[in-house]
């Protein structure tokens, strides 16, 4: 059985949408742009959605708007993809990373409040608070932001992260490129921070190949950003014209008719993915060695994005990837600790220890193949697979145990 570790859902009706932009002279920004923001901002209930060309793009524009600078700290969370760091970066400020809770693997609320009373107390407990290789340093940065993740597609605990912000007027912006379509106590993944981001990667819940979207309520954030994403051209400018530093972060017309045509799907591409993921629990509800996705009483709605297990002792991930291969199943490490990248142990001076709960789940979690197209016996044949390899990697733990 053929099993791709993820498939975009694309029917006819998105086919024929691309196929109309392709036979006429707009594919720039234009029409289709237009109205694929108009769905997502109706879909979110925000005011304005700003198509860019990556979720990527979006984060680093979301830190141009919220004023970060130079030397300044932005504080996120280790465990995501390296996007939600390096987008700091751009600016050349620097991240901040606080552990996760364990469960869900979100930003942890209570270490970010020690972590933003020691900044704000400064002085030695600073300090202590910096970067290993940043210690001793005084560039003058301010606080500016609190970028949470809502990783794999389930919101992060928002409530505190927004009471906490607002204590210190700090800015937040959500990183939900995982999480369209995610509800935290009932409110739309999206709606709850200063801005948030949204990706269309081709394994995405929505997808336009390549792209992203900005939501916010800000007027003025929202114009900033338009201008930002077309080489810095504002309304008013004629053409070559331009009013601001920009960059070349357009969504083009073709990725846009494919994601409008998503969107006119997207209750139906958000079950298909809850219906696979109801599968997987059901089937791995027994087994002793798999960790299933824990999801959090404030989660009212899990927008499925990847279905990801944490294998537990004896079990040995290796060999559980090993066995799952031979039988031509992919699968995939979820994730590598964002500060164990090579690039930013060598910049910052970052060790296995600095954030341990981070580090467990990089070393234990296993994303299984997943999108909304899988069938029940393709989710019946990884299982089965999964658990005939957990029975053989444990086998052979216990038997190197009794020698």
């Amino acid at each position: 059985m053929s099993i791709p570790m993820s498939a975009p859902d694309i029917t006819e009706a998105e086919i024929q949408a691309v196929n109309e932009v392709l036979h006429t002279s707009a594919l720039s920004i234009g029409p289709q742009i237009e109205a694929f923001e108009t769905s997502i901002a109706d879909y979110i209930g925000i005011p304005h959605a700003i198509g860019v060309n990556s979720g990527t793009s979006g984060l680093h524009l979301c830190m141009i708007a919220a004023g970060v600078q130079a030397h300044d700290f932005v504080i996120t969370t280790p465990f995501s993809f390296v996007a939600s760091a390096n987008c700091i970066l751009y600016e050349r400020a620097i991240p901040l990373f606080v552990d996760v809770d364990p469960r869900t693997g979100n930003i942890h609320p209570t270490l970010l409040a020690d972590l933003v009373e020691d900044l704000m107390r400064g002085g030695v407990a600073a300090q202590q608070r910096l970067p290993p290789a940043l210690r001793g340093w005084s560039g003058g940065g301010q606080l500016r932001a609190i970028l949470p993740v809502h990783t794999f597609g389930q919101p992060a605990e928002m409530d505190p992260i927004l009471k906490l912000a607002q204590a210190y007027d700090l800015t937040v912006i959500e990183d939900a490129c995982e999480a369209i379509g995610a509800e935290y106590n009932g409110r739309r993944a999206g709606t709850i921070g200063d801005a948030a981001v949204f990706a269309f990667y081709p394994n995405k819940q929505v997808t336009t190949g390549e792209g992203g979207m900005i939501v916010t309520r800000h007027d003025e954030w929202q114009q900033i950003f338009r201008s930002l994403r077309n080489q810095g051209r504002d309304q008013f400018d004629s053409w070559l014209n331009h009013t601001r530093l920009g960059f070349n972060y357009r969504l083009d017309e073709l990725s846009a008719a494919l994601g409008l045509a998503q969107m006119g799907r997207i209750d139906e591409l958000l079950a298909r993915r809850a219906q696979v993921a109801a599968w997987y629990n059901e089937r791995l509800a027994d087994a002793e060695l798999v960790g299933r996705p824990y999801l959090a009483p404030s989660t009212t709605r899990m927008s499925w994005f990847v279905y990801v297990v944490r294998l537990h002792p004896p079990a040995d991930r290796n060999s559980v990837m090993a066995h799952l291969t031979e039988a031509g199943i992919p699968s995939r490490p979820y994730f590598t600790p964002i500060h164990l990248q090579p690039f930013y142990r060598e910049r910052f001076g970052y060790r296995p220890g600095n954030f341990p709960v981070t580090e467990h789940l990089g070393a234990v979690s296993l994303a299984l193949p997943f999108s909304g197209t899988m069938g029940e016996a393709q989710v019946d044949y990884v299982c089965e697979h999964l658990l005939a390899a957990l029975d053989q990697t444990s086998e052979l733990q216990q038997a190197v145990g009794a020698t």
